[in-house]
């Protein structure tokens, strides 16, 4: 019987994922200890963040990050080790694909306690991304493998999962749940319609963060020139990455619009909803904006989220500047039933807590 759990998070977008999951634990009268390695340093994440956002403070803060992978994940490792010796769980909750959800995984396996994975299974078969060799070596070595679709089964069913000694769940996807509690705080917090006076013209909401686009001048050069065709015609709002930021300088690129400065959580939620579609490098946006009923245009080669690209809600597109505009032309005049089950329509946190109780 599972009465104690140590959960292990090292950035922002799990904490909010993780919330939901801790009220459940919390209804259900089970103790949960939470440790933040650090691994992506945040001056937003304050008291008033956790207040705001309903999430629990974390006991533990490792204040580990601004290192190499190895040294970064390394040092969580033997940090998160000794939490485990003192608080000694019954299980080890793990989200996504961050160093900090490998680190937390091997910590737990070494000591002999068992790893829950939420997000398993995912995989965008390029292991040249970090994230990927995270997921499939804390895959490996979990007991609960929560799955968050169809495809995750299948790709650990293709990867003889059945063969190990773990439960494969289909548990459904802890971001909707985040994406449906969240939503009429965002209503009542956010201002961000009105400050940037986006009442009236219409606008794409963009984001690009990728080190694949980021890094690569080409890449890069090929995105902006398709935004700044479009900015003839829409108002193109891009939260801006501090390494895209940096990029722009480094490698001479012109915007023809203004981006703005990076926004919370709430104030993403309602960029979302109130927009034509969306342009997006980003992994949890391609999500997010289907559950708020919008078309996605992925600037990748690959994603993980094929079940959207499968029902006609997102299309890849690389960084082609002529197919990114094609398809914007495309996606402007789609109608689509977006009332489609793909992520467990908001229950996934009470399936992963109900299964870790039987």
């Amino acid at each position: 019987m599972i009465k104690k759990v140590l959960t292990v998070l090292g950035a922002r977008p799990q904490f909010i994922k993780a919330a939901n999951v801790s009220r459940k634990l919390s209804e259900y009268g089970i103790n949960e200890t939470i440790v933040h390695t650090g691994q992506h340093f945040d001056n937003n994440m304050s008291k008033i963040f956790f207040e705001e956002m309903d999430i629990p403070k974390p006991k533990y803060n490792l204040d580990i990050h601004s290192l190499s992978h190895g040294a970064m994940t390394g040092r969580m490792i033997e940090e998160i080790e000794k939490i485990l010796k003192v608080e000694l769980p019954d299980i080890v909750l793990v989200y996504g694909d961050t160093n900090s959800t490998l680190a937390g995984a091997l910590a737990a396996q070494k000591l002999d306690i068992p790893v829950a994975h939420v997000e398993a299974g995912l995989r965008s078969f390029n292991l040249k991304m970090p994230e990927e060799v995270n997921r499939i070596l804390t895959d490996r070595i979990s007991s609960y493998l929560f799955c968050p679709t169809d495809n995750a089964l299948k790709n650990l069913k293709n990867e003889g999962f059945e063969n190990f000694p773990c439960s494969v769940i289909k548990s459904g996807d802890v971001m909707q749940d985040a994406a449906l509690y969240y939503d009429k705080k965002a209503n009542e917090k956010s201002k961000i319609i009105e400050s940037l006076n986006l009442n009236h013209p219409k606008y794409l909401l963009c984001t690009i963060h990728r080190q694949e686009n980021t890094d690569n001048k080409n890449r890069l050069s090929n995105i902006i020139n398709a935004l700044n065709e479009l900015s003839k015609e829409y108002k193109i709002v891009l939260p801006i990455h501090p390494r895209t930021q940096n990029s722009f300088k480094k490698l001479l690129i012109q915007l023809d619009f203004e981006p703005i400065n990076p926004v919370g959580y709430f104030d993403m939620i309602q960029l979302i909803k109130n927009c034509e579609f969306v342009i997006t490098d980003s992994g949890g946006l391609q999500k997010e904006a289907f559950f708020f009923k919008k078309y996605c245009i992925t600037t990748r080669d690959e994603t993980e989220w094929v079940e959207l690209v499968e029902n006609g809600f997102n299309v890849i597109v690389g960084a082609d500047k002529e197919k990114i505009l094609s398809e914007a032309k495309l996606v402007a005049k789609k109608i689509s039933n977006f009332n489609i089950d793909l992520y467990g329509n908001g229950k996934a946190s009470e399936n992963i807590v109900k299964s870790l109780l039987l």
